[in-house]
């Protein structure tokens, strides 16, 4: 086996230090373009690493990033976590990935092997953790920002869309368009995004004066969105709702697919159907589906932001709570309101 090329051999062959070679190959530090074409010639010729743990262990910043993953079968996050990804990247950070359930016992357990990589900060797509672990986080120094959930911890970020104000947006629509027997079909009762999301879209159906009509649960997965959607409409004509908001555009999917290849209904003239997300499935002439518009960008330079601002002013960054407004995206799967067409709300 081939020794390993040490920094001190790269400096000799670039006739240049040790420490302009540590330059070179640390994200952000000042260094001659001359100098640094000497030395990655040099390191290049020679099959040299830098060795990042070791850098870590001396500077105490590893410029690693712990990115915690529930579940991937929701169309809107490979493409959010993508995103993420790459603006970490182009910040100078590395991305390790971790899979999770979505409890938070099963959170604390990843989050200790996190802390083992000693990374510089975490961002949680779409899972809770307990105060426990954000505990610990914090005396740890390692800051973390939830992406796409919230949670009433002291001194944690959030990032996500305005659910509340989204799951309003979806009520007017429907009552304008004149619909009488509303329904809706939740995601994962332990999720914020759920919560918020139905909680305004019950007080928008209040405010004008409506109840809800029928309640299911999809949990955010595809097979549960199909059986609820089976017990929400495989009923008689007289007793099935005119028209349901589905948490996400996951499920609204496989609910349409019930609904017109099972059930034999048409939408939108038997029922209208609207999701959340706006995920690009949605605009697929198959489904065309009216949905309210996660600003999976927003969000991402959001929490990047929040991130890096904790990581490089520990003391002085305090924890935020963001929630970015998303359009309601209007196409054909929903009924229309008099007057509107599928283009008004497009932006």
């Amino acid at each position: 086996m081939a020794e390993k090329v040490t920094s001190l051999q790269v400096a000799q062959l670039a006739g240049v230090s040790q420490s302009a070679v540590s330059r070179v190959f640390t994200p952000g530090a000042s260094v001659s373009k001359k100098t640094e074409e000497k030395v990655r010639k040099a390191a290049t010729e020679l099959g040299y690493r830098p060795n990042v743990l070791a850098r870590a262990m001396v500077s105490g910043k590893s410029r690693i990033i712990g990115l915690v993953v529930a579940y991937l079968d929701n169309y809107f996050y490979p493409e959010a976590l993508e995103k993420l990804s790459n603006e970490l990247q182009e910040q100078g950070y590395h991305v390790l990935i971790f899979m999770a359930s979505r409890t938070a016992g099963n959170i604390d357990d990843v989050m200790e092997e996190i802390l083992d990589y000693q990374v510089d900060g975490v961002v949680l797509a779409s899972v809770a953790m307990s105060s426990d672990i954000a505990t610990r986080c914090q005396q740890a120094g390692v800051p973390v920002v939830l992406f796409n959930r919230s949670q009433d911890i002291d001194g944690i970020t959030s990032v996500t869309s305005d659910n509340y104000a989204g799951g309003r947006k979806v009520a007017e629509f429907l009552v304008a368009a004149g619909h009488s027997r509303i329904a809706y079909i939740a995601g994962w009762q332990g999720a914020s995004t759920q919560r918020d999301r139905e909680a305004g879209f019950r007080a928008s159906l209040r405010d004008a004066g409506r109840d809800l009509y029928a309640h299911e649960i999809g949990e955010f997965h595809t097979e549960n969105a199909r059986l609820a959607a089976r017990r929400m409409f495989d009923v008689e004509p007289q007793k099935r709702p005119d028209s349901v908001f589905v948490a996400n555009d996951h499920m609204a999917l496989a609910v349409m697919d019930v609904i017109r290849f099972e059930l034999g209904l048409r939408v939108p003239e038997d029922v209208s159907v609207v999701g959340y997300d706006d995920v690009p499935q949605a605009a697929w002439l198959a489904y065309n589906l009216t949905t309210i518009r996660q600003r999976a960008n927003l969000m991402v330079a959001e929490t990047v932001d929040a991130l890096l601002d904790h990581i490089e002013n520990p003391t002085a960054a305090t924890a935020r709570k963001v929630a970015i407004d998303g359009p309601l995206i209007v196409r054909t799967s929903a009924r229309l309101p008099k007057g509107w067409t599928p283009q008004r709300m497009k932006t």
